[in-house]
């Protein structure tokens, strides 16, 4: 069985933490360098059900896509929220491993798995890596359909395909106009409606779009159509991909390790009440 080490040597190779934002926590946050790895848990969220799913399982590493300490902290008591899931890893002696930005931006990346999910046919990076002469890496995806759909049957792909959540799909647009050309980025997406819009494409795939932002993109010219999808969901499927990725370095080097991912939702969001009435003012009282 590989050390601890050897698998984080690999996963820096997937995910190069010199291609993290500089605001971004990637890397190991807690682990013996030495000790033995034989299961991995892919999760997105570090909180304590995935901690407490990794103990039953018997993993030795989980992998996270959020980090777990994002802007620093200057304790880890056991009585907050993330002091809590520290204790447990160590005590169970469990590593935890996070690629964030880092995956992202990655050839696979976070987009792409986003793009697979929906059976998306990739065109390229949306925010191209000038650092890739490739032209493969960077943020967010280009994609196409191979026939065109109507915004409601593509919004509808996206709510059947997706893991799904409280929130579901929200939708911006015509839901009639045809659309081929599309935009994803998994994650939030509202920073990078100049490029999503200099892209050319029909609509734009992302999570926690904000008013502002949104309304005003709706609101120029040509205007473009929006699915909102929830945060968790637009990432999750990078889990099954990485999973993957992981799963041929350990056959490659005989390691026989034991990759799972999990399908605990960590989404925050647990109901949604739809409106009783249409989305529509009329008649309403005052």
């Amino acid at each position: 069985m590989p050390r601890l080490s050897e698998v984080i040597a690999a996963l820096d190779a997937l995910w190069p933490p010199s291609r993290a934002e500089q605001w971004d926590a990637v890397g190991t946050v807690c682990g013996d360098p030495d000790a033995e790895v034989t299961r991995v848990l892919f999760a997105v969220d570090p909180v304590q059900e995935i901690a407490d799913e990794a103990m039953k399982l018997g993993a030795d590493l989980i992998i996270t896509h959020h980090p777990l300490y994002l802007r620093g902290t200057t304790t880890v008591e056991a009585g907050t929220f993330k002091g809590r899931v520290v204790h447990t890893l160590i005590k169970n002696d469990i590593a935890l491993h996070v690629a964030h930005t880092n995956a992202d931006t990655a050839d696979p990346g976070v987009s792409d798995a986003l793009a697979g999910a929906l059976d998306l046919r990739i065109t390229g990076p949306l925010v191209p890596d000038p650092s890739d002469p490739e032209g493969r890496r960077g943020l967010g995806r280009i994609c196409e359909l191979d026939h065109p759909e109507t915004l409601r049957e593509f919004a509808a792909r996206a709510a059947a395909w997706l893991p799904p959540t409280a929130q579901g799909i929200r939708v911006a647009g015509d839901p009639d106009m045809p659309v081929r050309r599309i935009a994803v980025s998994g994650g939030s997406g509202d920073s990078l409606f100049e490029e999503v819009r200099a892209a050319g494409v029909d609509v734009f795939l992302t999570a926690d779009l904000r008013h502002h932002p949104a309304s005003e993109a709706r609101e120029k010219s040509r205007p473009l159509a929006l699915v909102d999808a929830a945060h968790w969901a637009t990432e999750w499927p990078w889990c099954e991909q990485a999973a993957a990725q992981l799963d041929a370095i350990s056959e490659r080097h005989g390691w026989g390790l034991r990759t799972h991912v999990s399908r605990t939702v960590t989404d925050p969001w647990t109901a949604h009440a739809p409106s009783v009435t249409p989305p529509s003012i009329s008649g309403a009282p005052n």
